[in-house]
């Protein structure tokens, strides 16, 4: 009696660990996989946007994490109700861009490069099975911006380390990670390495941030209630809605500038004339160094 009982445990024991390792494990069908890491619910998608369309589009896997819950992020808001719509808005966002979405229940303005959380990152990088990982640089006004730009640092090589975290199986190879864009000098400007002209999918870029109303429409943590029309004032709802519209265009023409002569190096000069909205950039030295040729192949975007 106790043998069948202990045979029967085992036997269960090793279907769960059958189970656990069939879901651990994604069935390699050729595409990419590609996760990017901002500090709150609109950092992916005002970052990243345009090129998860165009990963999307082509059927490679596109996840969206926010280390925060933004809880904070409103004039008018703050808290679980915020938290919750502000996770609402990004869900359907990424929806339009085609990105998974997760928002790590960490309060806004309290993201610490701790031990835990890089934990974390690595877990969630490793479970994703990424090719590429995307945040911003560690250089930043907001400390939520800078200690998601460490803790994605942090985690780089470890995701390859077995005995750290190994609940997760660690990855056979080290992704390609990249930093995206900013205007900080100190210590370090930002250099982009590639830029990607994001002109043929900008509408539905800007579709997408258009229905994170809390940050944009409505200002986030410096809006007022004078910056919001009123319920049925459709004109200056209108003319509020192309006012931000108009001012991510600029945004990200205002890149495609800065970076008109890198531009020439991936799609030649006079294409690069052309192009007007772009998303730049640069790889971090802490992951896999990526051959242009091998950049190519990780954005499978240029001559399109």
């Amino acid at each position: 009696m106790a043998f069948c009982l202990a045979l029967n445990s085992i036997v269960i024991l090793c279907t769960l660990l059958a189970s656990w390792a069939g879901a651990a494990v994604s069935p390699d069908d050729g595409s990419l996989r590609i996760i990017c890491f901002g500090a709150h619910p609109d950092d992916c998608e005002i970052r990243f946007g345009g090129c998860a369309v165009m990963w999307a589009a082509k059927g490679h896997k596109v996840k969206f994490v926010s280390t925060t819950n933004g809880d904070i992020g409103h004039w008018r808001e703050a808290g679980g109700p915020l938290a919750k719509r502000r996770k609402a808005e990004v869900e359907r966002a990424d929806r339009m861009l085609g990105a998974t979405t997760e928002v790590l229940d960490i309060h806004d303005g309290e993201l610490l490069p701790t031990l835990e959380n890089r934990r974390t990152i690595t877990r969630l990088i490793r479970e994703w099975k990424a090719d590429i990982v995307m945040g911003p640089r560690p250089n930043d006004y907001h400390p939520d911006h800078r200690y998601t730009g460490v803790l994605v640092q942090d985690a780089a090589y470890m995701v390859t380390v077995p005995h750290f975290c190994p609940d997760v199986p660690a990855l056979k190879k080290n992704p390609v990670f990249l930093y995206s864009t900013d205007r900080f000098q100190k210590p370090n400007p930002f250099k982009p390495d590639m830029v990607v002209d994001i002109d043929p999918v900008l509408e539905k870029k800007l579709d997408a941030l258009a229905v994170i109303v809390s940050q944009f429409y409505e200002g986030g943590a410096n809006g007022s209630a004078e910056l919001v029309p009123g319920k049925t004032d459709f004109a200056k709802q209108k003319e509020r809605q192309q006012q931000v519209r108009d001012s991510f265009t600029r945004r990200f023409q205002s890149d495609g500038d800065r970076f008109r002569a890198e531009l020439a190096d991936w799609y030649g000069k006079d294409q690069a004339q052309k192009v007007k909205c772009v998303e730049p950039f640069e790889i971090c030295e802490y992951g896999t160094q990526p051959s242009k040729q091998e950049l190519k192949r990780l954005f499978p975007f240029f001559g399109d």
